[in-house]
């Protein structure tokens, strides 16, 4: 196994404080703030949901690595995504589009056989694409082993007229959920069931 190359530890620190955070805010799905901690400003506080409990919130990797497997992680560019069912989060788990085996260090990636063209490291919705690749939605969800339309999010469907609904840097996608692309510095929220506020951005570590 080889860890990611030179300077990854950027790639990977602010995703994990951003995780703490994000666990802090949905942990018990309230506005409050902890004692001596500023106020939660309103607007984070109707986007936070508490995580899923249970196999169909935290879903592990099953699919196919995509593109090249290189054993070298290389030059990557950020997309964020976040998924929402039932009024919770859905983790995205670390290690899609890697190949067994991997060292896991706190639930993150830190060495693999191979990487292929988008991977996840930790469960933070953090998808890093490697350049020159034009990937949609529909290649992380494959890579995930879970699938993806205008009726089903993974191991949930839309209730009939509900669909499938998917921001892009808080704006409504109006086409397939599939087809969104994984364009750099993204972000992408994928919901289904009762409509979870979007966030508009997502603060990405230097580098990606």
């Amino acid at each position: 196994m080889r860890p990611p190359g030179a300077g990854s530890w950027q790639i990977r620190a602010l995703p994990l404080l951003l995780a703490a955070a994000a666990m802090l805010l949905s942990g018990c799905g309230s506005s409050a703030s902890p004692r001596g901690a500023p106020p939660i400003p309103g607007e984070l506080a109707a986007q936070a949901r508490p995580i899923g409990r249970g196999a169909r919130f935290q879903l592990p990797v099953g699919g196919a690595v995509l593109g090249a497997c290189r054993p070298e992680l290389g030059p990557r560019e950020g997309v964020h995504v976040e998924v929402f069912a039932a009024n919770r989060v859905v983790l995205i788990p670390a290690g899609i589009g890697t190949m067994a085996p991997r060292e896991l260090l706190r639930g993150r990636v830190r060495g693999t056989r191979c990487y292929g063209a988008l991977v996840t490291l930790d469960p933070t919705g953090l998808v890093l694409v490697r350049r020159g690749r034009d990937l949609s939605l529909s290649a992380l969800f494959r890579s995930w082993g879970q699938p993806l339309s205008r009726r089903r999010l993974g191991p949930f469907a839309a209730a009939p007229p509900a669909q499938v609904a998917v921001f892009v840097d808080g704006r409504r996608w109006r086409g397939r959920p599939a087809a969104v692309p994984l364009r750099r510095h993204a972000e992408i929220v994928v919901e289904v069931g009762p409509h979870v506020p979007p966030h508009s951005f997502y603060a990405f570590p230097p580098g990606s």
